[in-house]
């Protein structure tokens, strides 16, 4: 949430030119914060995609998704501004958004689906964390032990380190302030994404063929086959798109140059790049195991030495999805505590800030609701995760939920709006089509991830 300043400080160098806390954020931290929310969780569950899909419909399927979220982020970003996207007024929030543009019965559908899929990708990263933590542990143990020993431990420990650690992180007070976590984080994704790539691109060599078949992992059923590639389609678009917190991202970016050419720059750069490290560990991965593709190429064990390079890049995997859970959380964080101070001008619990000194570090402003708040919500990611702990099954349900509503729908919608494009013309007829597709692959990944997660409950 901004600080907001005085009108008399507007045009101090603390401000900006609406009164809130001046914005500094560029081209380069842009994409550390696009970098840091897209390679999360999900590039770890690629290899396993693309063998379900096969050597054909993997590689393409990500392209595909690739262009899909380009198209959408391009669509967004000129909705930072009402009614013109250089000279209007500022939206803080994807919600602010589409206030403006489609009315406030669209912002509760909007805000409903934008919060819970955010509050679901900390569950993700709760999850996947926990994993890394737990497969660091199991390397060192197949060290030691031999490749064949059980090695089996429990998740619920690192579940609960990890929720102690985020709600220390989460009493950072706003988006303004994580610029330094998203730069460590985006860090972090590249160095275990690079690490997974080599991993399985000396695996190939190693093997001296390429695995896998066009066809993909053989099933039982055609049933099954059915239910994996939907689940495979809904862990890609858990990978992709990050149009839920783009509006706030694209908040950080100081003007002049206009914000929103600096997000379509930084989009295309931050997706390239991405999609590039995605083919490069999926592919890799399938051809390193073929139908053996674990579901997590870091902690599926197909790899086991060198021990110390797994345990690194899981490590990066855990310092990674620390700034992402923050990514993720603090919108949800913003919009509540703004709710609340505005229902409650008036009470010291939700306004009141005390200045608490901690040795050898500068003053800390606490807030009792910050603080409440944000420690329950923390606690509950980290209570569901411990109840649902199924990788895969999760990724795919949370990407089918946010891929249409919130990256194709309402970017789409508010376009439309914004430019006045009027129904039936040539730009309507195709971004209408545009959305119909993309609606029937999210309702085909939704009820393929959902059976696997039931499955997954019930065995």
């Amino acid at each position: 949430m901004a600080v907001q300043c005085s009108l008399e400080l507007a045009k101090d160098s603390c401000c900006d030119d609406d009164g809130r806390q001046i914005r500094t954020g560029t081209y380069w931290t842009c994409i550390a914060h696009i970098i840091t929310a897209v390679i999360g969780s999900g590039v770890l569950s690629l290899a396993w995609s693309i063998g379900q899909l096969g050597w054909i419909a993997g590689p393409i399927s990500m392209l595909c998704f690739a262009i899909v979220t380009y198209v959408s982020s391009f669509l967004l970003s000129d909705s930072y501004r009402s009614p013109h996207p250089v000279t209007g007024t500022r939206n803080y929030t994807y919600m602010d958004a589409v206030k403006v543009n489609l009315g406030k019965k669209q912002t509760w559908v909007c805000g409903l689906l934008q919060y819970l899929s955010m509050y679901g990708t900390g569950i993700a990263y709760v999850i996947t964390t926990s994993t890394s933590m737990r497969a660091i542990q199991r390397s060192n143990c197949f060290h030691r032990e031999g490749h064949q020993a059980s090695c089996a431990y429990g998740d619920s420990f690192y579940m609960l380190l990890f929720g102690a650690i985020q709600i220390v992180c989460s009493q950072i007070p706003n988006f303004h302030n994580m610029e330094w976590l998203s730069i460590v984080a985006a860090i972090m994704s590249f160095s275990y994404s690079s690490i997974g790539l080599a991993l399985g691109f000396a695996k190939v060599i190693g093997n001296g063929r390429i695995k896998g078949s066009i066809a993909g992992v053989s099933t039982d059923t055609a049933a099954q086959k059915v239910w994996t590639v939907s689940q495979a389609l809904g862990d890609i678009a858990f990978a992709y798109p990050y149009s839920i917190i783009l509006i706030e991202i694209q908040d950080t970016l100081k003007s002049p140059p206009p914000e929103n050419q600096t997000m379509k720059k930084a989009s295309m750069t931050a997706i390239f790049i991405t999609t590039f490290f995605y083919l490069c560990c999926g592919c890799f991965g399938y051809a390193a195991f073929g139908d053996q593709t674990p579901g997590n190429l870091l902690t599926g064990f197909g790899f086991y030495e060198p021990y110390w390079l797994i345990d690194f890049a899981n490590a990066c995997i855990v310092l990674h999805l620390v700034g992402g859970y923050q990514v993720y959380s603090q919108p949800v964080f913003a919009f509540v505590e703004k709710w609340l101070q505005n229902k409650f001008p008036n009470n010291g619990f939700v306004n009141k800030f005390y200045s608490i000194k901690i040795p050898l570090l500068p003053a800390v402003k606490m807030n009792l609701l910050r603080l409440c708040f944000r420690t329950a919500y923390v606690l509950s990611t980290t209570g569901i995760a411990m109840l649902f702990p199924y990788f895969n099954q999760v990724l795919g349900v949370l990407g089918a939920l946010n891929f249409w509503p919130l990256a194709i729908y309402f970017p789409v919608e508010m376009y439309f709006v914004q430019k006045k494009i009027e129904p039936w013309a040539r730009k309507w007829v195709v971004l209408r089509t545009f959305s119909v597709i993309c609606l029937l692959v999210t309702m085909v990944a939704l009820v393929g991830s959902v059976e696997g997660l039931i499955s997954a409950k019930l065995s």
